[in-house]
């Protein structure tokens, strides 16, 4: 799978005559395949280069392109600039999200052409995603309810957060995943009221809340889901919490669907905290794009003015964060549509006590 057509067809509309493309994501995005390599897509046809490490994957897996091969003599600038002067190509947009300052120097001395700042092209096609990505996404957010299933049998008090995390990497490799999304986090009691808390020696123990924040990718595309769960009877407190965070996340997925604007899906689950007097404890936005990358665009955050497109993934993850006591977060992933939104997620989120 890949999306080489679609990024030629949007071309004309940013006035451009190619975009070459740098970033893993990018490559991922475009050709269904990394190999630290340079694409150049034009109107009607697109060329790859990567070294001899990827070139057998390459040709095997890539369609769409012409793949060819660099060795030390001849490497990608070589190759792009005889492919943007045999084509006459003028205006060649660049990922001006992703691209350094001296690759930019580098790139624009060697290549005879204007390069352009074009990331808002691969961003919007990204932020629909088309059924074989929704596909891929479906299937790593099934193997992370899977390694959740897997984890509850896991824990137990004495254990550290260290070892909680290392269990969550293993249970989501071992099912599919070819890597994590991200570094899992695992945070345990007072721990649990800093949202990107990195897992440590922290001792589990009963009483506590425990949040786990974790997800892998398939075919280079992410999933993501955070449960909290508690180590024996919670507080009154706790529960309390608890409760709120779930109406608050149900309310943000009620709002959700395609046509909206990210800060009125955030509002929809804000009111609820507020209401139930955490409001000033709800520290991040509802939720954030993800696909090739865990963090991608629009989200649904209170800055978030333009309305949600027909295909959009988002996370839907309020919290409460209570410092030197706990926090608590629920996340689920969300396709958005016309009349509302797919929950993909399909681990329970009523309060689970091990």
């Amino acid at each position: 799978m890949n999306h080489i057509e679609k990024i030629a067809a949007r071309l004309a509309d940013f006035g451009l005559d190619a975009m070459m493309i740098t970033s893993e994501s990018g490559e991922r995005y475009a050709l269904g395949f990394h190999g630290e390599g340079l694409l150049l897509v034009t109107r009607d046809a697109a060329q790859y280069t990567t070294d001899g490490r990827y070139i057998e994957a390459a040709r095997e897996q890539i369609d769409g392109a012409r793949v060819l091969l660099t060795t030390p003599d001849k490497g990608h600038l070589a190759f792009a600039r005889e492919y943007i002067e045999a084509r006459q190509l003028h205006n060649v947009g660049f990922e001006s999200g992703a691209m350094t300052v001296d690759a930019h120097r580098k790139y624009t001395q060697a290549l005879p052409c204007v390069l352009t700042p074009a990331q808002d092209l691969l961003d919007g096609l990204r932020a629909s995603k088309d059924e074989g990505e929704l596909a891929h996404m479906r299937r790593a957010q099934a193997v992370t309810d899977e390694a959740f299933r897997a984890i509850l049998n896991f824990v137990r008090p004495g254990m550290t957060e260290r070892e909680i995390a290392a269990r969550l990497v293993y249970e989501l490799l071992s099912r599919g995943g070819e890597k994590v999304s991200f570094d899992p986090i695992v945070a345990a009691g007072p721990n649990g009221s800093r949202p990107h808390a990195v897992p440590g020696d922290q001792i589990v123990d009963t009483g506590m809340f425990v949040t786990m924040d974790f997800g892998c990718k398939v075919e280079g595309y992410c999933s993501d889901m955070t449960r909290t769960v508690a180590l024996g009877q919670p507080t009154q407190e706790m529960e309390a919490v608890y409760n709120a965070v779930l109406a608050a996340q149900k309310a943000g997925i009620n709002a959700a669907r395609a046509g909206v604007t990210g800060r009125e899906i955030d509002a929809a689950a804000r009111k609820v905290l507020q209401e139930a007097g955490y409001g000033e404890y709800f520290s991040h936005s509802f939720g954030h794009s993800l696909g090739v990358d865990i963090h991608e665009s629009p989200n649904a955050s209170s800055r978030e003015t333009r309305p949600m497109p027909v295909g959009a993934v988002i996370s839907a993850e309020p919290g409460v964060y209570i410092p030197g006591k706990f926090g608590v977060r629920i996340e689920d992933v969300l396709i958005l549509n016309e009349t509302g939104c797919e929950d993909i997620t399909r681990s329970p989120k009523d309060l689970i006590v091990l």
